[in-house]
C-alpha cells in the first residue's frame, strides 16, 4: 500500500458496531473488519467470507483497528474474533503464489503490532483457526475456543512451513513433541486436544463471552499476560535425542520432500536457539520452501483437487439426493472396506453376500479393521463402536428394500456383476442409485441390465477402501446429472477426493496403469529385477513400486483383469504375471509374490528371479544392465501419453483430474504434482522421444498421440492455475 494511502487509513473513523463492507473511497478497497466495544474491551472481528482469509484487505483493516484500540484510553484489553462462527482459515492461497502476501502490512507486521500493543489481547475462536489464522491466535496472550473448534498449521500440504512464527509459538505453548506431530502432518486438532497440549487456554460454549471476561482479568492484573514467544517452560528440558529419533522415524515418509524436514529444523531451533534467531531461521526456511518447485507442484494439486469437484454435466441447480441407507453387495475385502467408508460417515449399511459364512467373515474383517484403527490411534473406541454398529449383515436381497443406494463390490467378472445388477434392480426402491465398484468394466453394460440406466454409475473405491482417499466416479452414457451430483457430493461426505471419469476400459487410473504395469514386466524380461524397478520408483517418491503394488492388489486380480482385455495384434502381454498367479504367488495375501512377505515386510525371492530369467530365455531376450533413468522414463512417459489420449477423448475433463487420480489412487508423489504436471515441467519433448523409441518394439498404441504433440508445441496442458 502506498504511504499516503496508509496515512489516510490511519485517519479513518471506524465507528463502533459499523460494518465496513462498502468501499472506502479514500483507499479504493473494502475493509472486511469490524470494531465495537464491550465496555473497556475492544472487539476486533474478521469478516471476509467464506472462511475469513487473511488477505491484504483484512490485514489492512486489522492494522487500523489495532491502532485505534491502542490509541483509545478507555480500552483496557482487546478480543480478536471471526464472523460466521469461523475464526480464520489462514492466508489467501492466491496471495502466496502471487507475492501479495508480502505486501504491507504482512502478518509479521500485524504480529509485531499485537505484541507491542501494551494491552492484553485474547482470541475467541469458533470454527477453524488454520495456518495464518492460527498464527494470529498464537500471537495473542490467551486463546478461548468453542468445543467444536479445530486447529492446524497445514502449510506442509502446500510445500511450505509456517512463515509467521507458527512453528515457534506452537512449540513454546505445546512443547516440541506435540509440535512435531501436528505441524509435519498438517493435521487438524480438535479443541479438546488443543487444550490438553496447552495450545489454547480454555473451552467455552460462548467463546466470545469467555474471552471478554478473560481479557478483563488480564487487564485488571488478576494474572500476568504472557506472550507465547516469551514462554520457555516447555522447551527448557527437551530430551536430546527427540529430534534425532523423530527424523529417523519419518525418514521414509518424508523422503524427497523439503518442507517437512524444514519444519523439524524450525521446531528444533525453537528449543535450541535464542528466540530472535529461531524466528529468523523459520522465516528464512519459509522463503526457501516458497521458492521451491515442490511448493508450485503442491499448489497445482491444491487447485486441481478443487477443480475436480466441479462437474460440468451437473448444472448448479441440480441437487444431490440424500443418502441415509446403503447396501453393499459382496462382503470380501473391498466390500468390507466400502461398508466402513459409509459407516464412518454416519450412514447405515447392509453388507450382503451369498452365504451366512461369507457375511460372518466380512463382519469379522470389519471388526478387525476397526480394532486396528483404534490401536493406531486413528479412532477412539467410542467412535469405532458407533460406526461398527451401523453395519449389519444379510444374505437376502430383500434386506435392501429401503436403501437409497446400492454398491456392487463382487469379483471383477462382467457376467457376475450383471447378475447382481439384475437382482438389485428388482430388490431396491425405484429411487435408489445403483453403483459398481468395478475398476475396469463397462458401466453401460451394467446399466443395460436394469430398468433405470439413468441411476447407474461407477463408484470405484481404491484398496484399502477405508484408507485410500480417491473415489473415481464413472459416468455412464445414461447417467443423469442428479446421479452424478449425488455421487460427487457423497465422495466429499465420505472424506474422499472424488474425480469424475468417462466410461472406457479402465477409466482414468487403470487405463493408464496398464502401460505402467506392462512396461515393468518388459523391463523384467530385459534384465531388470523387481528390487531395482521398485527402488527407482520409490526413490522418485512413490510409496510403493509397481511390482510391490501388484503384490498388494493381488497378482490373481491383476491377471483376472488382463484376461478381459484384448491387445492389438502388434502387442503382447508378458507371461510373467500369469506364471506368478499359476504358482500361487498371489502377493501379500499368500505370503509370496514378486517378493516374500512376513507381515508387511518384503524381501527378495531367488525363485522369482529364476522364473523371470526363464521367461527371458524362452523369448530369446538377452538380459542386460538397465539404468535408473531408462527405468523411470519407460515407466512414466507412457502414462503421460495415455493421459493425453484421455483428454482428447473427453474421458478426463482436465489434466489436473488425471494428476489427482494418480496422486490419491496410485501413490504418485504429490510434491511432484502428478504425472501430467511433472511431464510438463520435465519437458513434453522428452516424453515424445521416449515413446518414439518404444513404439517400434511395443506397438502402435505406444506412439505419441496427436494431443501430446500439440501440447508440446503449445507449451503445456494449459493448467487452470499457474503458480
Amino acid at each position: 500500500m502506498a504511504r499516503g494511502a496508509r496515512r489516510r487509513a490511519e485517519r479513518l473513523e471506524l465507528r463502533p458496531g459499523a460494518r465496513y463492507h462498502r468501499p472506502i473511497h479514500a483507499l479504493g478497497i473494502a475493509v472486511p473488519t469490524h470494531y465495537r466495544r464491550d465496555g473497556d474491551v475492544a472487539l476486533l472481528q474478521i469478516d471476509n467470507p467464506p472462511v475469513n482469509a487473511l488477505d491484504l484487505s483484512v490485514r489492512t483493516g486489522l492494522e487500523a483497528l489495532l491502532r485505534r484500540a491502542a490509541d483509545e484510553p478507555q480500552v483496557k484489553a482487546v478480543v480478536l474474533c471471526g464472523a460466521r462462527a469461523c475464526f480464520s482459515a489462514g492466508a489467501d492461497i492466491s496471495e502466496i503464489a502471487s507475492g501479495a502476501a508480502f505486501h504491507s502490512p504482512m502478518l509479521l507486521e500485524l504480529h509485531a503490532r499485537m505484541e507491542a500493543l501494551g494491552k492484553p489481547i485474547v482470541a475467541a475462536i469458533e470454527g477453524a483457526a488454520l495456518g495464518g489464522g492460527l498464527e494470529l491466535a498464537l500471537t495473542c496472550h490467551a486463546r478461548i475456543a468453542a468445543p467444536e473448534a479445530r486447529f492446524a498449521l497445514p502449510e506442509v500440504k502446500l510445500g511450505l512451513i509456517p512463515g509467521s512464527g507458527g512453528t515457534q509459538r506452537f512449540t513454546r505453548l505445546a512443547g516440541p513433541a506435540a509440535a512435531l506431530e501436528a505441524i509435519t502432518s498438517g493435521a487438524q486438532l480438535p479443541a479438546a486436544r488443543a487444550l490438553a497440549i496447552g495450545l489454547i487456554d480454555a473451552i467455552g460454549a460462548d467463546p466470545l463471552q469467555v474471552a471478554v471476561a478473560w481479557a478483563r482479568r488480564l487487564a485488571d492484573g488478576a494474572s500476568v499476560p504472557v506472550l507465547a514467544r516469551a514462554r520457555e517452560d516447555k522447551i527448557a528440558a527437551v530430551e536430546p535425542d527427540l529430534f534425532t529419533a523423530f527424523r529417523a522415524a519419518r525418514a521414509r515418509a518424508f523422503r524427497g520432500q523439503l518442507a517437512p524436514w524444514r519444519i523439524v529444523d524450525a521446531i528444533e531451533a525453537a528449543c535450541t536457539r535464542p528466540a530472535l534467531e529461531a524466528f529468523q531461521l523459520e522465516r528464512q526456511w519459509y522463503l526457501e520452501c516458497r521458492a521451491s518447485p515442490q511448493r508450485k507442484a503442491l499448489m497445482h494439486v491444491f487447485h486441481a483437487e478443487r477443480a475436480a469437484r466441479r462437474v460440468a454435466v451437473a448444472a448448479p441447480q441440480v441437487e444431490a439426493l440424500p443418502i441415509a441407507r446403503v447396501g453393499v453387495v459382496g462382503a470380501g475385502t473391498m466390500g468390507a472396506g466400502i461398508a466402513m467408508c459409509f459407516a464412518n460417515a454416519g450412514i447405515d449399511v447392509t453388507l450382503l453376500d451369498v452365504s451366512r459364512e461369507a457375511v460372518a467373515r466380512g463382519l469379522e474383517r470389519v471388526g478387525e479393521l476397526y480394532g486396528e484403527s483404534v490401536a493406531r490411534g486413528k479412532l477412539t473406541d467410542e467412535v469405532a463402536s458407533a460406526a461398527r454398529a451401523r453395519i449389519r449383515g444379510a444374505v437376502d436381497y430383500a434386506a435392501l428394500a429401503d436403501v437409497d443406494m446400492a454398491v456392487e463390490a463382487v469379483f471383477e467378472d462382467l457376467a457376475l456383476k450383471c447378475q447382481v445388477f439384475e437382482r438389485l434392480d428388482r430388490s431396491t426402491p425405484p429411487r435408489a442409485i445403483l453403483a459398481s465398484n468395478t475398476s475396469t468394466l463397462d458401466i453401460d453394460r451394467l446399466a443395460a441390465c436394469t430398468a433405470r440406466p439413468q441411476q447407474v454409475v461407477g463408484t470405484h473405491f481404491f484398496s484399502p477402501a477405508h484408507v485410500m482417499k480417491l473415489m473415481e466416479n464413472v459416468r455412464g452414457r445414461a447417467s443423469s446429472p442428479q446421479t452424478l451430483a449425488t455421487v460427487m457430493a457423497l465422495g466429499r461426505r465420505l472424506g474422499k477426493i472424488a474425480v469424475l471419469a468417462g466410461n472406457c476400459d479402465g477409466f482414468i487410473g487403470n487405463r493408464m496403469l496398464q502401460y505402467y504395469g506392462a512396461e515393468a514386466e518388459r523391463l523384467l524380461e530385459e534384465g531388470a529385477t523387481p528390487e531395482q524397478i521398485d527402488a527407482v520408483i520409490e526413490a522418485f517418491g512413490f510409496a510403493m513400486g509397481p511390482l510391490a503394488m501388484r503384490d498388494l492388489a493381488g497378482n490373481d486380480v491383476g491377471w483376472a483383469i488382463r484376461r478381459h482385455r484384448t491387445l492389438p495384434a502388434d502387442e503382447r502381454w508378458s507371461p510373467i504375471l500369469e506364471r506368478m498367479a499359476a504358482q500361487g504367488r498371489l502377493g501379500r495375501k499368500s505370503g509370496r509374490g514378486f517378493y516374500l512377505y512376513e507381515g508387511r515386510e518384503r524381501r527378495s525371492d531367488p525363485q522369482v528371479l529364476a522364473l523371470i530369467s526363464a521367461v527371458s530365455r524362452e523369448l530369446g531376450i538377452e538380459r542386460r544392465e538397465i539404468g535408473a533413468g531408462e527405468i523411470l522414463a519407460r515407466l512414466l512417459h507412457p502414462l503421460v501419453n495415455e493421459g493425453a489420449k484421455l483428454l482428447a477423448e473427453g474421458i478426463a475433463a482436465r489434466a489436473g483430474d488425471i494428476d489427482v487420480v494418480y496422486i490419491h489412487g496410485y501413490g504418485f508423489p504429490a510434491y511432484k504434482g502428478g504425472p501430467m504436471y511433472w511431464a510438463e515441467q520435465e519437458g513434453l519433448a522428452k516424453v515424445i522421444a521416449t515413446l518414439e523409441r518404444l513404439a517400434p518394439s511395443h506397438g502402435a498404441r505406444w506412439r505419441p498421440c496427436a494431443y501430446l504433440r500439440a501440447a508440446a508445441a503449445r507449451g503445456g496442458w494449459e493448467h487452470l492455475t499457474q503458480c
